[in-house]
């Protein structure tokens, strides 16, 4: 929570950073999975939906998934509980042909059994979803209107064309199974929450799936005054949503202020000394690279950097290794005592890209040094063109 937290820090929503980084905190222990010995996170387990209107307080987590959109028949109810869910990715329309096809109508009698054979087909369709148990039906195409009408009848609360993401996960969050063909579909295929219902949130109407058993897939719900607010939530949020998934995948942490980098600094100095010849200074410079972090973050924060690093640097030598530079009271102090903390992983993979960047650089600028264009041979005539 406190890594969720620093990384909120400097973000507009930081007055809220502790209520967002207890959202990040759950959505991503929710959705995390051992693997043998370790932890696994994917971040696309996370429905993250924003909604402007209200305040950044109105933010929460949903222990299931919100569907950006509305029940398709004003008849059906507007509130299920024990929902059994149907999960459905084939329209509940009568098929189009492939090909081109007529058919010759020639009496009233024939057109009636034609449009009754149509009704029957989607009634049928109807009542496969219906004996299976299912009281809620997601599906990823489009209904008939006819075939609304049927389930509002029976009581069935649906949605239609819903986005291919949102349905992989709601089979995760409810534990139903994605069917493409009605005749295949049973009550083993059905998903299950405790509660299926259209709220309105701010001007538009959404669908909330909540309380589902052991959820594998889960959703948070942004608001905000405005949209830009909302936007720089929903930024604020995917970062906390990262530092929080690389702690549970590795769980190391260390303090931030930049005294991480100027302790490593510190210690490749010490060791530089060890070293002959040239390879000496190719370490110093690395240690000078490495303390650009602690300067940077005393420049932003409006302190001089020179005072800044030598006074970190003491307090190095001196052995407190947290010492860093705390950008809102424009001083240096213990990191770990303000609760700063950053991830392990984020710092090392900083430097390897840092690294692997600055020699990909070095390697090119030797491949443009070596590959000089030759000068053109002249024509034998001190440079000047034969004339005729």
């Amino acid at each position: 929570k406190k890594v969720a937290m620093t990384s909120m820090a400097s973000k507009i929503v930081a007055e809220n950073r502790e209520q967002l980084a207890e959202i990040a905190v759950d959505a991503v222990l929710h959705v995390a999975r051992k693997v043998g010995d370790e932890y696994r996170v994917d971040l696309d387990d996370i429905m993250v939906e924003k909604k402007p209107g209200g305040s950044i307080t109105d933010t929460g987590l949903i222990e299931g998934i919100v569907l950006d959109k509305e029940v398709v028949h004003p008849g059906m109810p507007k509130r299920i509980e024990k929902a059994r869910i149907a999960l459905i990715n084939c329209p509940l329309e009568v098929e189009k042909t492939e090909f081109d096809a007529k058919i010759n109508i020639e009496t009233p009698e024939q057109m009636e059994a034609f449009l009754r054979e149509e009704e029957n087909m989607l009634r049928s369709m109807v009542e496969k979803i219906s004996s299976a148990g299912a009281n809620v039906v997601i599906c990823q195409k489009g209904i008939d209107d006819m075939a609304q009408h049927f389930l509002a009848k029976k009581g069935v609360l649906a949605v239609r064309r819903a986005k291919k993401s949102d349905m992989e996960k709601l089979s995760k969050a409810t534990g139903g199974r994605i069917v493409t063909n009605l005749d295949g579909l049973s009550s083993e295929d059905l998903g299950y929450a405790e509660l299926v219902e259209e709220r309105k949130v701010g001007d538009d109407k959404m669908v909330f799936i909540e309380g589902c058993r052991n959820p594998r897939s889960v959703a948070i719900l942004i608001r905000g005054g405005t949209e830009r607010v909302v936007d720089e939530a929903e930024r604020s949020i995917h970062d906390a949503l990262c530092v929080v998934r690389d702690v549970v995948q590795e769980p190391k942490i260390l303090a931030g202020g930049g005294a991480p980098e100027l302790e490593v600094a510190r210690v490749l100095r010490d060791y530089a000394e060890s070293l002959p010849g040239r390879e000496q200074l190719a370490v110093q410079k690395f240690a000078e690279a490495i303390e650009i972090v602690p300067i940077t973050l005393g420049e932003n924060a409006g302190l001089d950097p020179i005072d800044i690093l030598s006074e970190l640097r003491a307090r190095h030598e001196k052995g407190e290794r947290w010492a860093g530079v705390d950008v809102v009271g424009g001083k240096v102090e213990n990191m770990e005592r303000l609760e700063v903390y950053e991830p392990l992983a984020v710092k090392k993979q900083v430097i390897k890209s840092a690294t692997e960047a600055a020699t990909m650089i070095l390697k090119i600028d030797d491949v443009i040094a070596a590959a000089k264009a030759k000068p053109p041979k002249t024509s034998g005539y001190g440079g000047v063109p034969p004339s005729y």
